[in-house]
């Protein structure tokens, strides 16, 4: 399995010499499985990217999975360049939503006035499929899925990834600080995360942010790095950085991180995901 990041910031796209080694792009990550076949987790502006190198690549057959379905996490789909071409075809599978269900929303993305282009031209063929229920496995593209709920506003999922034995978990947009409705607790989010051999959480913010941010829906970093421990991962990876977070500033998080993980004795490997980031279990 390979995980490659087309996006890690939070909210919104942002641009500047000051944000260009972690990247400005929002969420979008493609899993490559042993098969080469390919799964894409939301539709962050970092998608844009990914349709022109498949493009490039010559695919046009490919999965998209959703945690939920707030702006930056949907605001690329439009922009994907396959779903204007005949030959693709796209499974989609959603997440329980306050607000519709998957085809609706991405559908409203495409609706005037935000968008010239319908979603009724849209060329490709896209399946669309139920969620993946959580409290039991799921076989996608040979992955085995898993499913969690987030804390976090208007519901979503987090997910477990496995192949050949290697485990990949995704939790953006999750706070351990505050339950939201349909959220779990700390120690539910250790059981799932537990011996993971690379974790994605939602590190947004210091404990000087969430004064402030509390009950928006993400975690702070050192929140994070304590389920990190707590659930025994191989690998953590900072996600969902702050639209004003400098790579100075995200450098800093990651070292006070790695005091965190020295302190407790773990031999954790710690980092900020970046943009065009790979990772091979």
């Amino acid at each position: 399995m390979v995980i490659r990041c087309w996006g890690a910031r939070g909210s919104i796209a942002v641009s500047g010499e000051e944000y260009l080694r972690y990247g400005g792009d929002t969420t979008c990550i493609e899993i490559r499985t042993s098969a080469d076949d390919i799964l894409i987790v939301d539709a962050g502006t970092g998608i844009r990217r990914l349709g022109n190198s498949l493009l490039a690549e010559g695919r046009h057959k490919f999965s998209m999975i959703f945690t939920h379905a707030h702006w930056d996490h949907i605001l690329g789909f439009p922009f994907f360049k396959p779903l204007h071409r005949k030959e693709s075809s796209i499974d989609v599978y959603g997440c329980p939503m306050e607000t519709g269900d998957m085809q609706t929303l991405l559908a409203q993305t495409m609706s005037a006035p935000h968008f010239p282009v319908p979603y009724d031209e849209i060329h490709a063929q896209i399946n669309y499929h139920p969620r993946c229920e959580t409290g039991r496995a799921h076989d996608i593209l040979g992955l085995t899925v898993e499913s969690i709920p987030l804390s976090h506003p208007n519901l979503g999922l987090g997910y477990k990834f496995t192949e050949a034995g290697k485990t990949f978990v995704f939790l953006t947009d999750n706070e351990l600080g505050y339950v939201h409705p349909g959220g779990r607790s700390f120690e539910e989010y250790v059981e799932f995360c537990r011996g993971a051999d690379f974790l994605i959480h939602d590190a947004e913010y210091t404990d000087a942010d969430y004064q402030r941010a509390r009950k928006w829906g993400h975690s702070t970093y050192a929140g994070a790095m304590q389920l990190a421990l707590a659930a025994g991962v191989e690998h953590f990876g900072l996600f969902h950085h702050n639209q004003d977070r400098t790579d100075s500033e995200v450098d800093a998080m990651v070292e006070a991180c790695r005091k965190i993980a020295a302190d407790a004795g773990q031999p954790i490997r710690c980092f900020a995901v970046t943009q065009n980031m790979d990772i091979s279990l």
